[in-house]
């Protein structure tokens, strides 16, 4: 007999269900052993993440105990000099005052001098190691932000693998795919050193020199008001002017000038402005269509004139500048040329330089699909150029 339930037939279907069983043990431990290795992973990061977050917060407490010491050394200049004994002796007229000239005086004042240098040194190393603290704290918080996004995709595939759910890969209400939401920090971090590095070159040392320019107004004020009168015109002039920068700044974190004027009000803008400051002859030929781009691509475009107008302006030593749009093929192109000094592009890369313009121009462009540009030669003068394919933001999404 030869049926399916003869007991050879049926010994080889317990073979047979044997080693698919042995087989699909195999196939489970492995999965089990990568879920276990994704759920090690992720607890491991959590852990360093904790202990990276509680020593941010040790530096972070640091820095206030810097700032609050420098906050009460400044307090206290301002309240009035340091020592009321020498002003007492310098006010004083009456009996018992100590002869001018006299050696106790003398040894006095000396010891007063050092103590007021002394406190001035202090003064002076605060105010660097706050800010070199500051800075770190800043690369710190994105180094934070960089550990969230990899714990969170960590966490995701591990319920991904424990419960085979698609929709678990991100987390709710996380629609940013992984690669993107790195892109985005370090866009960030970049704008944030680019800023960084324009505030202490600008307003922050314009303040520091408006604080000494204060105390020797403080020093000359008694005994020589004309001067002293002087240095505050100068002082008043110096803070205006920085104060248009700080607006420049403000004005560069957000564009109300797009919801004003438009792109290309807003590109006229940038352009009259640049044309303002250095005198420089810039042609505009925008012949694209601003209504083609969504209003993040708009925004990135504006981004993108006002650092190039930048570099031109304070790297370019230029005599002449065009500005154009148009539409090539299938993308919104942007093109900002000069005829200054340009660079070599190959050299500043294989230096390892860090170039914050380009850096920040480059990645705003990526994160909308663009595609940036920058050509440039020694006394060939620069080209900066951004295309944008039509439909780049809907095909993305």
């Amino acid at each position: 007999m030869t049926g399916p339930y003869t007991r050879k037939s049926m010994d080889a279907t317990r073979a047979g269900d044997d080693t698919r069983a042995v087989r699909d043990a195999r196939i489970d431990g492995l999965r089990a052993e990568a879920s276990e290795a994704v759920g090690y992973s992720a607890n491991t990061l959590r852990t360093v993440s904790q202990r990276y977050r509680t020593a941010y917060a040790e530096q972070l407490g640091r820095w206030q105990g810097l700032r609050d010491e420098l906050d009460a050394i400044e307090r206290i200049e301002a309240d009035g000099p340091r020592h009321p004994a020498a002003r007492d002796r310098s006010e004083g007229d009456g009996a018992g005052s100590t002869p001018a000239g006299s050696a106790p005086d003398s040894v006095d004042a000396a010891a007063e001098a050092a103590e007021a240098g002394a406190e001035d040194g202090r003064q002076r190393d605060l105010r660097l190691e706050v800010e070199v603290l500051g800075r770190e704290l800043g690369t710190q918080q994105t180094e934070l932000a960089k550990l969230e996004i990899a714990l969170r995709n960590l966490e995701s595939t591990w319920l991904f693998l424990e419960r085979g759910d698609s929709s678990l890969v991100n987390e709710p209400g996380d629609g940013l795919p992984t690669d993107l939401q790195m892109r985005i920090v370090e866009a960030q971090e970049s704008e944030r050193s680019r800023l960084a590095q324009e505030v202490h070159d600008g307003p922050a040392q314009v303040l520091s020199n408006a604080i000494f320019q204060v105390e020797y107004i403080e020093r000359v004020i008694d005994t020589d008001e004309r001067a002293a009168r002087t240095e505050l015109r100068f002082l008043r002039d110096l803070l205006r002017r920085e104060l248009g920068s700080v607006r420049t700044f403000i004005s560069q974190l957000r564009p109300p000038v797009l919801d004003e004027l438009g792109l290309e009000g807003a590109i006229s803008d940038a352009v009259g402005r640049t044309t303002a400051l250095t005198g420089l002859a810039i042609t505009s030929e925008l012949e694209a269509p601003p209504e083609r781009l969504s209003a993040t691509q708009q925004t990135v475009v504006l981004r993108v004139l006002q650092e190039a107008l930048q570099n031109v302006r304070k790297h370019g030593a230029a005599s002449a500048a065009t500005v154009a749009s148009a539409i090539e093929g299938g993308d919104w192109v942007l093109t900002v040329r000069d005829d200054g000094r340009g660079f070599d592009v190959g050299a500043v890369a294989a230096r390892g330089r860090r170039n914050f313009g380009l850096q920040f121009m480059r990645e705003r462009a990526e994160l909308i699909g663009a595609q940036f540009e920058v050509h440039s030669r020694p006394d060939g003068g620069t080209l900066v150029r951004l295309a944008i394919p039509m439909g780049a933001e809907e095909n993305a999404s």
